[in-house]
């Protein structure tokens, strides 16, 4: 992560923000003149043996550089630093603690997702309206008894079946996070543990608003410019 394109001796006046660098979101970023693109997601996961036309990536790559616009990405950096409260605060979860613990060595443990508590018991059905609502999201899939009661809930934002262990070790009534297939939605429910599944982009898109505020309070003088909001599915 950090720098994938560009200068690092550039200055910088005007940053763009979005969860993705997808081509649409590289024009929108041209068209409001932005210098720098600031991103989660990277849009380079892997070696490149190439970089041309003929590959999206190419193309963004070969954008970036003739417009003259570097571009950096945050990602599993953010994800323990930043959006692991960010979403658990979106849910108003109170006494918070970390649900993968990364590093343990300082005052306060940091990690990957979020363990808190409701203001107030919920059904299953309730809960998961409640995560469309906070979250601002049309639609959420709901494994689990929908009567069931909600209390204890786990959050990790993006693509999260790999922490399952832990939010069952926790001691979680729900798991809300994104990209849950069939099988591990099926097996997950037969242990006892009902999930809420708001979608890679539902959890994380909340990246681009919240990092604009932090760059505010931190330079007053930069512009910043925030990508449309833009669910890249449709609910038909």
């Amino acid at each position: 992560m950090g720098l994938l394109v560009g200068d690092d001796q550039k200055e910088i006046s005007h940053v763009f923000l979005a969860l993705d660098l997808t081509e649409p979101v590289l024009d929108e970023a041209v068209a409001s003149g932005a210098d720098m693109i600031l991103t989660h997601h990277p849009m380079i996961f892997s070696g490149i043996k190439k970089i041309n036309n003929h590959t999206f990536t190419g193309r963004k790559i070969l954008r970036l550089i003739k417009e003259d616009i570097p571009y950096f990405a945050m990602h599993t950096n953010y994800d323990v630093i930043g959006m692991a409260d960010l979403s658990a605060d979106h849910l108003k979860l109170q006494d918070t603690r970390v649900l993968t613990v990364t590093d343990g060595s300082g005052e306060q443990p940091e990690g990957f997702g979020r363990v808190g508590k409701l203001s107030h018991v919920m059904t299953l059905g309730e809960f998961g309206k409640y995560v469309k609502e906070c979250n601002h999201i049309p639609d959420v899939r709901v494994y689990g008894d929908l009567d069931r009661k909600i209390e204890t809930v786990a959050i990790c934002t993006g693509s999260g079946k790999s922490m399952i262990g832990d939010v069952m070790a926790a001691g979680a009534d729900v798991y809300v996070t994104g990209d849950i297939d069939y099988h591990t939605a099926i097996d997950t429910m037969a242990d006892g543990l009902a999930i809420v599944d708001a979608g890679h982009y539902g959890t994380e898109y909340i990246f681009a608003e919240a990092m604009e505020k932090e760059l505010n309070e931190a330079f007053p003088a930069l512009k910043t410019t925030c990508a449309s909001v833009k669910n890249p599915y449709t609910v038909l």
